[in-house]
């Protein structure tokens, strides 16, 4: 919406509606007959994935319709980071992205300037996506393979009452 890209993708292309809805229907079912209750840190992994995957999709289509690297870039983070804002926020939860203080927009950011980079250096669009989206999902799963956190900003006053 931001880029004024029209008509939205998922418009464009049902294909994938329904290609998510067997996913999200076979995902019940299994999980039903398995029994196997999702738990928070196995759920964080597919984010992972996610995460790169969509920074580094949103960066190429803004660098496609031809915005600055840094505005594409952006775009790449706005793109990863919504997805899981809104579904914290349809679960009834603090999103994660605010909260938890692991690196998430971060590493998206960099995914993204790991996609310009690999344009500029004359990849196929195809090895630049993956180079992109492995770097962010990898940074992701680093961070939380290590429990790495970035510093948590105070102005020093104490709780209010």
């Amino acid at each position: 919406m931001l880029l004024d890209r029209r008509p939205f993708f998922w418009v464009e292309h049902a294909a994938w509606l329904w290609a998510l809805l067997a996913l999200c229907v076979l995902a019940m079912a299994v999980l039903r007959a398995r029994h196997f209750a999702p738990t928070e840190r196995a759920m964080q992994w597919p984010d992972a994935l996610g995460l790169g995957l969509f920074s580094a999709g949103g960066t190429q289509i803004a660098l496609a319709q031809g915005m600055p690297a840094i505005v594409a870039v952006l775009m790449g983070v706005v793109t990863a980071t919504f997805g899981g804002v809104l579904r914290d926020i349809v679960c009834n939860e603090i999103p994660r992205a605010f909260s938890d203080h692991r690196p998430y927009a971060v590493c998206a950011f960099a995914g993204g300037w790991v996609l310009v980079g690999a344009v500029a250096l004359g990849a196929s669009q195809g090895a630049a996506l993956l180079l992109a989206a492995g770097a962010a999902s990898g940074l992701r799963a680093l961070a939380l393979f290590t429990d790495f956190r970035l510093p948590e900003w105070s102005s020093g006053a104490g709780p209010r009452d």
